[in-house]
């Protein structure tokens, strides 16, 4: 039950290529030449112009974006200080209860 079951390998059934038997050549060294300097090409794309109008969406978008994440941000830490202080709270809580019942006894 416990031993487990090794996979037999199938055959392959496929076609099986011949392997290609590479014979070596001479090497006859030559001049090299280096290579023309490639030349800079110029654009193809349009330059992008900014308008008035188109700049004054950028600087809103951007404002609402930082405006966002702050929020986020502020709401996440104010978070973090709520928990913080509701747990200072339960331990002042949970220790004047140990302590009071320290004394009964």
């Amino acid at each position: 039950m416990l031993r487990p079951k090794i996979p037999t390998n199938p055959t392959p059934t496929g076609t099986v290529t011949p392997s290609v038997v590479v014979e070596p050549t001479a090497v006859v060294p030559t001049a090299q030449v280096p290579s023309p300097a490639p030349v800079a090409s110029t654009p193809t794309r349009p330059t992008v112009q900014l308008t008035p109008g188109t700049a004054l969406a950028l600087v809103g978008g951007g404002t609402a974006v930082v405006l966002v994440v702050g929020a986020v941000l502020v709401s996440m830490l104010l978070a973090v200080a709520i928990t913080g202080a509701s747990v200072a709270v339960c331990a002042l809580v949970i220790r004047s209860l140990v302590n009071a019942d320290a004394k009964r006894r």
